[in-house]
């Protein structure tokens, strides 16, 4: 469904130039769910701009849905679905209408149109409020009618560019159980960019994460998080003048590097798979004659793959940089245009 190769989009603010994308790959397979992931001003947003032809890329190519983005952007344009940020229904006309009429833009006629609009509305679960205007709508309400637009027309590639930010945990789960159902109705493949590392974590079947406008992942969540953070084993022992021995041990058997002591006496230990490592530890710390108060595992996070991979969190990289803002409020800039 989607082929870059080297894409790269530059900005020029004020006389500067920002790299906002740089040489990006990609190769998203039918009927998958990507999560796109990476901070403010990473570049994601103007990736999905160039993908859905709203941005000429600066150099590099791709396909998307099978036509090129820069040769035939308007075979692109009718063979995708694209909810951006902000909500693309108008206030004056009901939420029926809205449907009919996008899927007339799209080249429907105008029975088809009303049979596709009647399709999205009971499978949104928007059908008690089809002759409501959008003004009404709650949040989650209106989210759910912008998926229903970019899909009316039944593409088989929907671009999702964060669909649930600033939406109530309620709604979120409401919005996310309709893209579920779309996905297994239609087997449309989605593309979707989201600020929430659970819903990437529990939701996509692949992620790539982007940073400084390159890719510095690119897997399934759990095989990232398993290569490039590990599993977390805390052991406090019993005694906590014993902190240096377990510390001591851990390092022998895991590298040093992978091992921290903290003030309480608790040893945290960075490790493959700690459903095998914890037995293993804790033998070798009985055979050390160093008795042990508590041993607890967890899983990491795709924040502590962004973590291992920048030396920052995904949270404290949201602010970006000045330069970085630049860029996102040229690429809206020059999306809107």
């Amino acid at each position: 469904m989607i082929h870059a190769r080297g894409l790269t989009r530059n900005f020029k603010v004020k006389r500067e130039t920002i790299q906002a994308v740089r040489g990006l790959d990609i190769d998203v397979e039918a009927g998958h769910l990507v999560a796109f992931l990476g901070p403010n001003g990473a570049g994601k947003s103007t990736c999905l701009r160039m993908l859905t032809t709203l941005l000429p890329p600066t150099s590099g190519t791709a396909t998307v849905a099978g036509r090129d983005i820069a040769g035939d952007p308007r075979g692109v344009r009718a063979r995708i679905g694209y909810v951006g940020q902000r909500s693309g229904a108008g206030e004056n006309f009901r939420v029926v209408d809205e449907l009919v009429n996008q899927g007339a833009n799209y080249g429907l006629t105008r029975a088809e149109a009303r049979r596709r609009a009647a399709e999205v509305l009971e499978t949104l679960g928007l059908a008690p409020l089809a002759r409501r205007k959008p003004s009404t709508l709650s949040g989650g309400q209106r989210r759910r009618l912008d998926i229903g637009l970019g899909l009316v027309h039944r593409p088989p590639l929907l671009f999702l560019d964060e669909p649930t930010t600033g939406l109530d945990p309620h709604s979120r789960v409401g919005v996310w159980k309709h893209i579920l159902r779309l996905r297994e109705y239609y087997g449309t493949t989605l593309f979707l960019t989201t600020h929430y590392l659970e819903e990437a974590d529990t939701m996509a079947e692949r992620v790539v994460i982007i940073d400084g406008g390159r890719t510095i992942a690119d897997g399934t969540a759990d095989r990232l998080k398993g290569d490039l953070a590990g599993d977390r084993v805390a052991v406090a022992p019993h005694d906590p003048v014993d902190a240096p021995a377990v510390a001591d041990t851990a390092a022998r058997m895991f590298g040093a590097h992978q091992v921290d002591v903290e003030a309480g006496g608790t040893v945290r230990v960075r490790v493959h798979r700690a459903a095998a490592a914890v037995p293993e530890l804790l033998r070798a710390l009985e055979a050390a004659g160093v008795k042990t108060a508590t041993a607890e595992t967890s899983r990491p996070t795709l924040d502590d793959v962004f973590l291992t991979l920048t030396g920052r969190s995904l949270d404290e990289a949201e602010g970006g940089t000045t330069a970085q803002s630049g860029e996102g409020a040229a690429a809206e800039q020059e999306g809107e245009r």
